[in-house]
């Protein structure tokens, strides 16, 4: 793979931040602290402990295991002690031991009162409290962004001072955040272990798959609190948004058209440059976006992975799919601002729309009369050419427009009736 195609993918995976609490963690993915988790995250007296009226937060323990004068001396000297008697992994402190034996058992011994979720460690189920809660109780001195947890408050303060401590073993890029870290390293592995049960597609982290699946179930989890419109993913509200605050603070510097966000205005300039960086490799057609080319392949695999649960016909994309589902439904989500008329896809909407303009803008080149549609003008020009394109299959009569043949075929309808 070339230097701009990795890009491109640790561009896509690194969707998930450390900022994004929304999206779980990757350690919290595996419900598992690391060995630098259990050695560096011990909880502070200083912590705020926000409590729901709800629900009975869990106490910290009360009974810490004592470390003889030795142990404290080892740990004071950096020493690695104590071992793991399955795989070798060797901890300052015994109770790390424990805590890392639990990996290896499955045993998650504290779990939440409200959703049953397990952890290794009760501090672990103490943050977790703050989901249910809504509480982000951390917040930074720089800026008003506020945390449910200490450790992503640190990994947060790491981009104010430009600290980037986790490098990459491969190609030495930093990062500010392990799980940052962590996600990378699949651009060089190329490991997608977590596989959809229903069409078989991978991914890279289980929080990617999770997400996938809200396509197959239709769930919508993040809703708009202007318009309650729901959502699928986090990030597709964030740019609904856009549509209320009506923010585009990014502008072409070629066109100065401006767009909601930095990946829209990068996805435009292809339009000035003429670049079409995706390229499938059976016709060597480009695309402006990997979503694109990655429909397009349906067109050679003939593959229609997106399936109507009313009456099972495929569609190339999710899209496509969303909109069918309006023909069972009945719903017209896209409505006319102006008459209220309701339209089941946003094309037929700006089709409609000239009739409240009274904008014309397709003029017929030997007559100079104007049409609201190319469809139209297209029609139109059967009037000049004398030219006859619509056939009907029982007579073979010939006619210059679709409904005017439409109309005919009526006269064999009653025929066949009749006899």
């Amino acid at each position: 793979a070339s230097f701009q195609s990795v890009k491109d993918l640790e561009e896509e995976l690194l969707i998930v931040k450390i900022e994004d609490e929304e999206k779980p963690h990757l350690s919290e993915l595996h419900q598992i602290k690391t060995e630098d988790d259990l050695e560096t995250e011990a909880p502070t007296s200083s912590s705020p402990e926000p409590v729901a009226q709800n629900f009975r937060r869990p106490e910290p323990d009360s009974d810490p295991e004592p470390v003889c004068p030795s142990q404290q001396s080892n740990m004071a000297d950096g020493e690695k002690s104590f071992g793991c008697n399955l795989c070798g992994k060797r901890f300052r402190r015994k109770h790390s031991v424990k805590l890392h034996m639990m990996t290896h058992t499955g045993k998650r011994q504290h779990s939440c009162d409200l959703c049953g979720k397990g952890f290794v460690e009760k501090r672990s189920l103490q943050t977790h409290m703050n989901v249910h809660t809504g509480e982000k109780p951390f917040a930074c001195d720089v800026c008003p962004k506020s945390f449910k947890s200490k450790p992503n408050l640190r990994a947060h303060v790491r981009i104010h001072l430009s600290e980037k401590p986790y490098s990459c073993s491969v190609c030495s890029k930093g990062f500010s955040a392990k799980n940052n870290l962590s996600v990378h390293m699949i651009v060089h592995t190329g490991e997608k272990p977590f596989v959809c049960s229903v069409c078989n597609k991978r991914f890279p982290v289980h929080a990617y798959l999770q997400r996938h699946m809200c396509v197959h179930t239709g769930e919508r989890p993040f809703i708009c609190n202007v318009c309650s419109k729901g959502f699928s993913e986090k990030n597709k509200l964030n740019i609904h948004m856009v549509v209320h605050t009506g923010e585009k603070p990014y502008i072409c510097s070629v066109c100065s058209k401006s767009f909601a966000r930095q990946d829209c205005l990068q996805r435009h300039m292809c339009v000035h440059t003429g670049e079409k960086p995706f390229v499938c490799s059976v016709c060597s057609k480009g695309f402006l976006q990997p979503a694109l080319l990655q429909s397009h392949m349906c067109v050679h695999t003939g593959e229609k992975p997106f399936v109507c649960s009313v009456c099972s016909k495929g569609f190339l994309q999710p899209a496509l799919l969303q909109s069918h589902m309006c023909v069972h439904t009945g719903e017209k989500p896209f409505s006319c601002g102006v008459c209220s008329k309701g339209f089941l896809s946003k094309k037929t909407l700006n089709r409609h729309m000239v009739v409240h303009t009274i904008e014309k803008p397709f003029s017929c080149g030997v007559c100079s009369k104007v049409f609201t549609r190319q469809e139209t003008l297209h029609n139109h020009m059967c009037v000049h050419t004398r030219e006859k394109p619509y056939t009907c299959s029982f007579c073979s009569k010939g006619f210059s427009a679709k409904k005017c043949l439409n109309s005919h075929v009526v006269i064999h309808a009653g025929e066949k009736s009749l006899s």
